[in-house]
């Protein structure tokens, strides 16, 4: 489904399907690499799953999809500056197939605003990274598993170096007045997202 729909999305702006085919397997290569295990392709696939039961509301769904394959393409661990690259990145792929610069500066927001999470005045950002950040509403035995699939990624720093700063993402989202900035997940996820966090701070002690 994912190659599917990214074939068909790029198939509008370019005739070379070569090129596609490299753009697709960068995306692929990356996402599957060992060194992931919350930011696979698992993730971007469930991602699509949210934001298509609300592309009825999305103004401009190319830029949509382009930030879902390109939003977490660049992933280092070790770094703090992943979102920027990979909208970097995304900048310098969607040039090379001729997308239309409103379009990919749409992109661009919408992965940058994966960094903190805050509302945005695009409607369509804020769906974004409400879908981003659904695995945080899921029933218990779902989350446990992100958290500690996260915890993998970062398995390089002990407990005393990952335990804070962890403690510090956690709290930064039970800080925030809405996690979710759309009614729709709101509604859906709020309540469970918050009981999950704080029942992660309690375990992190």
């Amino acid at each position: 489904m994912l190659r599917e729909t990214f074939i068909d999305l790029l198939t509008d702006y370019t005739s070379n399907t070569s090129r596609v085919d490299e753009l697709w397997l960068e995306i692929e290569k990356n996402y599957s690499s060992k060194r992931r295990h919350y930011h696979s392709l698992e993730h971007l696939e469930n991602l699509f799953t949210e934001l298509i039961m609300v592309k009825d509301k999305i103004k401009n769904w190319s830029a949509l999809l382009f930030a879902l394959y390109y939003h977490d393409v660049v992933y280092n661990s070790l770094k703090s500056d992943n979102e920027e690259k990979s909208a970097l990145l995304a900048k310098k792929r969607l040039i090379s197939i001729s997308v239309p610069q409103v379009e990919i500066k749409l992109c661009e927001e919408h992965i940058l605003s994966t960094k903190l999470h805050h509302k945005s005045v695009n409607s369509d950002t804020n769906y974004f990274t409400d879908a981003d950040l659904c695995v945080l509403g899921q029933p218990w035995e779902t989350y446990s598993r992100y958290f500690k699939d996260v915890r993998k990624e970062y398995f390089i720093y002990p407990n005393f170096i990952y335990n804070p700063g962890r403690k510090k993402v956690l709290s930064h989202f039970l800080a925030m007045d809405r996690i979710f900035k759309t009614e729709l997940f709101f509604m859906r996820f709020e309540d469970q997202a918050k009981q999950n966090l704080r029942n992660e701070l309690e375990l992190i002690g």
